[in-house]
């Protein structure tokens, strides 16, 4: 948690009172550009309050703007399409499956996935040593369906 700044909270306060010719210069001076002609003054608050917030408490972590931009790439790329999260596994999950009557368990490590005493760089890599056939990883621990996986998103 962080602490909140007096001096951002104070300038936020303000916002919901300043006329709109007040939010459009402390837009230009945060943004240096002119402000969109389409935004209100609830779009140009918003816009203000976020600025202010990021500069004064930090913006994305660099994992979040990547995942972010991967997105805006697939939405782009199929607009009509349906966008889903990359699932992350975090170190210390287990995953079991039953595969012919055995059961196996697979660790997330930080390095990647510890299977049967090895540590393996791909969930792909485990799932074919323990059918003898290739496999996608994630599918068969049951990660992924087969909906996800295919190409023309059918």
């Amino acid at each position: 948690m962080f602490e909140a700044d007096p001096a951002v909270e104070a300038e936020l306060d303000r916002l919901p009172a300043m006329p709109i010719v007040d939010l459009r210069k402390r837009y230009r001076e945060l943004f240096r550009t002119e402000p969109p002609k389409a935004f209100g003054p609830d779009l140009l608050r918003r816009s203000i309050a976020h600025a202010i917030q990021e500069k004064a408490y930090g913006g994305l972590l660099s994992p979040t703007r990547r995942l972010l931009d991967q997105l805006v790439k697939a939405a782009s790329a199929k607009p009509a399409g349906r966008l889903e999260l990359p699932q992350r596994i975090k170190p210390g999950s287990e995953l079991v499956r039953t595969w012919n009557r055995r059961t196996y368990r697979v660790t997330v490590t930080a390095d990647g996935f510890l299977h049967a005493g090895k540590t393996f760089a791909s969930l792909s890599e485990i799932a074919s040593t323990i059918t003898g056939t290739k496999w996608n990883g994630p599918r068969f621990f049951g990660l992924r369906s087969a909906r996800q996986e295919a190409p023309d998103g059918k």
